[in-house]
């Protein structure tokens, strides 16, 4: 008998809480311990006790949030409010940390560098270009080409160029002015 009330006794130091807000173990529930009615009667009173100041104590804190939103009321703090005031603090945390510094840090001389290597690789390729221009070979081709656009169109007597047969050629702009301007009616294609 003796080894039936030790195995009575041996009960788990932590007892899972009973309650609206308890957090329930998985699996059996332990054995209730064995107690005396006066015992039982003594727990029964402090647990009525102690939801009674549950009780009060979320009436108490309903109260205070009622006062707590009377007062913003009459600062005429208003939840929009608030709430830009919590993102501009949480950016100011935000640019002020060590992480941030690194990063904008790290991007400036980034786009110092590529600024940089945009305005070089600039200066190359117009250097470049004018080598090309400079060259034996370009300006022999720009002489040809200059030569050869003397020969297609000579100038007339008004300083335009002219055709062959002494007519004034057809431009873009003439052949554009001389069509119908599109209407609503009619889209252009």
């Amino acid at each position: 008998m003796e080894g039936d009330e030790k195995g009575f006794q041996e009960q788990p130091d932590s007892v899972a809480e009973m309650g609206e807000d308890a957090v329930t173990s998985v699996g059996p529930s332990p054995l209730p311990p064995v107690m005396t009615e006066e015992e039982r009667q003594e727990l029964q009173e402090e647990l009525a006790k102690v939801e009674d100041e549950i009780q009060t104590l979320s009436q108490v804190l309903a109260a205070k949030e009622r006062q707590l939103a009377d007062i913003k009321r009459k600062l005429g703090i208003t939840p929009l409010n608030e709430l830009k005031q919590n993102i501009t603090k949480t950016w100011q945390e935000v640019t002020t940390s060590t992480a941030y510094r690194r990063t904008s840090e790290t991007l400036s001389q980034a786009s110092l560098k590529a600024t940089a290597a945009f305005s070089n690789m600039g200066s190359a390729i117009s250097k470049k270009l004018e080598d090309v221009r400079n060259a034996p070979t370009f300006k022999s081709f720009e002489e040809k080409v200059e030569t050869l656009k003397t020969k297609i169109t000579p100038t007339g007597p008004t300083g335009a160029p002219t055709n062959q047969d002494g007519s004034i050629p057809e431009t873009t702009e003439s052949l554009i002015s001389e069509e119908d301007p599109p209407t609503q009616d009619a889209p252009m294609q």
